[in-house]
């Protein structure tokens, strides 16, 4: 009844209006009828003569526009009031059936809900939209489609009726929350396996999925070491800052170097599930950076009074607009920022004899790189008879050895294959190649050498990889270890230049690839003042170039001028450091010396006190370091003794690069020798600096 009365005093004037206008056309074409035709023939080349009935025709035609027009505006209005009815019906509905629950929540919590579960499912399909919209509904309840309300002041007054309005909002989208959070591992499973805290963290994760900020100051695009380092640099500097992660893993920020080290070497059976891992120095700790606890839910960083990190899992970002300072996810959400940081790491290369091969081989085939990678190939490992890795690089040499090493207990074949001459034969000189070689042997590892694959097929339950050489090679799974592509999907897009020597984005000296925009990690091609531009995909430079990025977004304006370092470890006993190119094509020089019980990666974990060694010696410079006075022994009297030593890489006789090689903690001398960028006529004097030959 309301909504007749207030249709019809909007429809009286203006059918008043018409009807006084009929009136007045009326008696104008009397008068003009009555008035000499002949002016209007004289005007006429068409049509009857006589002007009188043409205009009565134009008259009755506008009256009659203005009555089409009226009739619109009259079901456009009265269109406009049922659906504001309904929605006020709607939120009316959802404040008596919260407070329903509220009191039948206290008195009888065992109860079942049948009617909170049945009556939104009842409610009106048009509030699905309201409800999966962004979070500015539930912080601003005027909304400015609703303009002519009357019943809008009734809603925003007390904060109690917003609250009612989000809650209905939220009520229809429960159901397509549960299905998204179901597809994911919730991070609080993962370290806290007891069954309270991962009840809560469920019921916790089920609005939090659907409700994405639409606004964050600080947006970084992935969830690896590198966003994460930018993420505490940020804070650092401020700590009232708004930071958030969008990465497309289920899993918050985490270390990758435990997957193909540590990980394999625990004595739990849990360790897939637990991801806590015993240090090489005995002290146990999990691959998370942070406990849950430390990041606020996603649809808190707009509210939280301090500020916050938070973590958007799950989520994919798939177009950058630069000059709009937003960026669009896979759902089609979008998100706007402040500043930018695109930290998207890189994806695991796969070999095109894989690539086109059939599905059962590709089924079979493991590209290492996340968690969900480990728990795979674990459990392969505990069921399958044979293991092939192709690749004699980092990941593939630390796997081989990790593996070979479980396969004295299980019994478990396992293979490396690589085209070169010996094991990390693109990093280290031959001679300490064909050591390493020898070395994963020992590990119960079966090493094929100089194995270029050229088909692999599935055949009779087993994977046949056949060489090129003619060489056939039968086993249940394949891993490819052949090296990392750098993530730069969102170049297209963002406009953003992709170096074609080295890959990833083009950055300037202080990590920037255009305003507002940061890259770090991987993902970044930096100039590097000593060794001109370099793309580097180690641990070590995601914390430096993700802290220094941080900082930048700050306005620090610091130009990345530090020398990264990478490790690799062979088990606990055997492991070196890195810093610069070291590349076996190059010219090098070794100084080797007979090793202790103290020089193992072990020992050096337990002397730095954390397992990830560039962590703490990051923050370390070296100062006029002290020479040993003990006489250095060259390469040749050591023969195959390389216990511990030093190797130099040169390039037109400048140190460009070294490895410490079971030598530990001393890499803040190396990088000053780097630095120095200085021609060394004897590098067994250089090699004294490290102290080697001291027991």
């Amino acid at each position: 009844m309301l909504t007749c009365r207030s249709v019809w005093r909007k429809l009286t004037p203006l059918a008043r209006a018409s009807s006084t206008l009929c009136r007045q056309n009326v008696r104008r074409a009397g008068f003009n009828n009555g008035r000499s035709v002949r002016v209007q023939t004289a005007h006429m080349s068409t049509g009857p003569a006589g002007g009188g009935g043409r205009q009565t025709q134009i008259y009755v035609l506008l009256v009659g526009a203005a009555a089409v027009g009226g009739g619109i505006y009259a079901y456009q209005t009265v269109k406009g009031d049922q659906q504001r009815y309904e929605e006020r019906m709607a939120q009316m509905l959802s404040r008596s059936q919260k407070a329903a629950e509220q009191e039948t929540a206290v008195p009888t919590q065992s109860e079942p809900p049948d009617v909170p579960e049945t009556e939104p499912e009842a409610a009106p399909s048009s509030e699905e939209p309201i409800s999966l919209a962004s979070d500015s509904e539930a912080a601003a309840p005027t909304e400015p489609t609703e303009p002519l309300s009357a019943d809008e002041p009734v809603v925003e007054p007390t904060s109690e009726a917003a609250a009612a309005a989000a809650a209905a909002a939220e009520a229809p989208a429960a159901p397509l929350v549960e299905e998204a959070a179901a597809s994911e591992s919730s991070p609080a499973e993962l370290t806290d396996p007891s069954p309270a805290p991962v009840e809560e963290s469920a019921v916790e994760s089920t609005p939090a999925s659907a409700k994405i900020p639409s606004h964050a100051p600080y947006l970084l695009i992935g969830g690896g070491t590198a966003s994460f380092a930018a993420a505490r640099s940020i804070r650092a500097r401020d700590p009232n800052a708004r930071v958030l992660i969008v990465t497309d893993e289920p899993d918050l920020p985490y270390m990758r170097p435990p997957l193909s080290k540590e990980l394999w070497f625990s004595d739990d059976s849990s360790v897939t599930e637990t991801l806590r891992f015993k240090q090489w120095n005995g002290k146990e700790r999990s691959i998370f950076f942070q406990p849950p606890s430390f990041y606020i839910q996603p649809e808190e960083l707009d509210s939280a009074e301090n500020g916050g990190v938070a973590v958007l899992t799950g989520k994919k970002v798939t177009h950058m607009d630069v000059r709009g300072n937003k960026v669009k996810l896979d759902d089609g959400t979008e998100i706007s920022y402040n500043k930018c940081l695109i930290a998207t790491g890189g994806v695991p290369r796969n070999l095109q004899a894989i690539e086109r091969a059939d599905e059962e081989v590709i089924k079979r085939t493991t590209l290492f790189r996340k968690i969900d990678d480990f728990k795979s190939l674990d459990n392969v490992s505990r069921n399958a008879k044979s293991i092939t890795i192709i690749g004699g690089g980092f990941m593939g040499s630390e796997l081989a050895c990790a593996l070979g090493r479980r396969s004295t207990e299980s019994g478990l074949e396992v293979v490396q294959m690589f085209p070169e001459k010996g094991n990390m034969g693109k990093v280290l000189p031959e001679y300490l190649s064909n050591w390493t070689t020898e070395k994963v042997k020992r590990e119960g590892v079966k090493v094929i050498k100089e194995a270029l694959v050229k088909s692999v097929t599935f055949k009779d339950d087993k994977l046949e990889i056949q060489l090129k050489d003619g060489r056939l090679v039968e086993t249940d799974h394949i891993v490819a270890a052949v090296g990392l592509e750098p993530n730069v999907d969102l170049a297209k897009s963002a406009g953003l230049e992709v170096d074609s020597d080295f890959g990833g984005f083009r950055v300037n000296a202080e990590l920037q690839a255009r305003s507002n925009i940061w890259v770090a990690g991987d993902a970044a091609c930096f100039y590097d003042i000593r060794l001109g531009r370099r793309r580097v995909e180690h641990h070590d430079h995601a914390v430096v170039s993700g802290r220094l990025a941080g900082e930048n977004m700050t306005g620090a304006n610091k130009p990345y001028w530090h020398q990264s370092m990478f490790w690799s470890d062979l088990g606990p006993d055997v492991g070196y450091e890195a810093i610069g190119i070291v590349d076996s094509s190059l010219p090098t020089v070794g100084v080797f010396a007979k090793a202790t019980a103290k020089d193992t990666p072990k020992a050096a974990t337990e002397k730095s006190g954390t397992g990830i060694r560039s962590e703490s010696e990051t923050e370390d410079t070296a100062v006029s370091p002290v020479a040993s006075t003990t006489p250095a022994a060259a390469v040749e009297q050591q023969r195959d003794n390389y216990g511990k030593g030093v190797i130099f890489y040169l390039r037109d006789k400048v140190v460009v690069g070294i490895i410490l090689w079971n030598v530990f903690n001393r890499m803040p001398i190396a990088r000053k020798i780097i630095k120095d960028g200085e021609e060394h006529a004897d590098l067994n004097e250089v090699a004294k600096l490290f102290n080697i030959h001291e027991d």
